[in-house]
């Protein structure tokens, strides 16, 4: 009997364990640890390191920085927690990395990509965070699914921008439209 115990013990345990691994919606999004380390590469986009980037700035057409680093979004609004900066010329659409999104944040992230490639699927964009955040891995994600073309993951983002000691500007989210 006590070897049937620890047996249905285990297997418990083990279900409990992985349940609390499940890192992936169904659609493949990352839906939780959002700060630890990605992968080399994003589908649908090609990987840029900031030597590559700075190249891809001075191209025309010119791609358009996304930042898509979390803030606090309480009652309507968000929540200035602390300061935050991004590349220069970036549009912050904050929260639309998440894993999950409702209606609400989806039609934010369409309105604003819509907006600032003038409609054009074929328009480069650069989605970023910081280094080791799943948000712009899947804001590039879900860029692809909505039919974007010319897509780039800037994977160590912010951080490799100042260690790189290039200029910053103090960033706001993108309103609600």
């Amino acid at each position: 009997m006590p070897r049937l115990l620890a047996i249905v013990l285990l297997g418990l345990a083990l279900n409990v364990a992985q349940a609390d691994t499940a890192l992936f919606s169904p659609q493949g999004y990352r839906i939780t640890q959002y700060r630890s380390p990605t992968p080399a590469s994003a589908d649908g986009a090609q990987t840029l390191d900031t030597e590559s980037l700075q190249r891809l700035l001075g191209q025309t057409p010119a791609p358009v920085l996304i930042d898509v680093y979390r803030r606090p979004w309480v009652q309507g609004q968000f929540i200035d927690t602390e300061p935050h900066a991004n590349l220069p010329g970036s549009l912050w659409l904050a929260n639309t990395g998440d894993g999950e999104l409702d209606a609400t944040w989806q039609d934010y992230f369409s309105f604003h990509l819509r907006k600032a490639t003038a409609g054009r699927m074929d328009q480069p964009l650069v989605f970023y965070c910081r280094s080791d955040c799943w948000l712009s891995w899947n804001a590039v994600k879900r860029a692809a699914t909505m039919g974007y073309k010319h897509l780039y993951w800037y994977r160590d983002g912010l951080d490799a921008w100042e260690a790189a000691n290039l200029p910053l500007q103090a960033a706001r989210p993108e309103p609600f439209p």
